[in-house]
């Protein structure tokens, strides 16, 4: 069987088209009311009881896709404090490492920040279940992501879209090559 080799202009028109979803492109605008965002019931009498996304979000850091927040940033600034653990026994383990992803064919090398994860995740929310705790055991590709598995797990559904190519792909190639070699890898 041929193995097909999608291209960087493959992956920009399928997200593209992902993008003009309703789901996705109702995330891009400014938080909908809960009467208007077609989940909610606005006929209920419950829908008075929860809080309207404007006045829970407005005060959060703003990102520009997704539902509009930078929760990495919340985080950092304390603008939020969510739990780290259910069980108090459950040791957090905060990781300040990098992890690099090269191959991305035209595309800049991936870097995933563990800190990033790490500061509300315990590392079991993902290893060894999506992610196998060993250098290339794990055969990531776009298109595995777009389908929901590996970092499209949360991706897209709780967390930045996959739109946002970049916040990923974030290191143009001959950087990265400079960073191995001063790092001697």
């Amino acid at each position: 069987m041929q193995r097909m080799r999608f291209t960087h202009l493959f992956y920009t028109l399928l997200l593209m088209a992902v993008s003009s979803l309703p789901s996705v492109s109702a995330a891009a605008s400014k938080w909908k009311s809960l009467a208007d965002d077609g989940i909610h019931d606005p006929e209920s009498p419950a829908i008075g009881v929860l809080q309207e996304p404007a006045e829970a979000l407005s005060r959060l850091p703003p990102d520009t896709s997704g539902n509009m927040v930078n929760w990495v940033k919340a985080l950092e600034k304390g603008a939020i404090n969510p739990r780290t653990n259910i069980r108090p026994e459950t040791k957090v383990r905060i990781r300040n490492d990098d992890v690099y992803l090269e191959k991305t064919g035209e595309m800049p090398v991936v870097r995933f920040p563990h800190r990033a994860h790490t500061l509300w995740l315990d590392c079991k929310n993902c290893h060894e279940k999506y992610f196998i705790s060993k250098k290339g055991a794990n055969p990531i590709t776009m298109m595995k992501i777009l389908q929901g598995n590996y970092c499209g797990r949360c991706h897209g559904a709780v967390a930045f879209p996959l739109t946002e190519c970049d916040r990923c792909h974030s290191v143009p190639r001959r950087k990265f090559e400079q960073m191995k070699t001063q790092s001697g890898k």
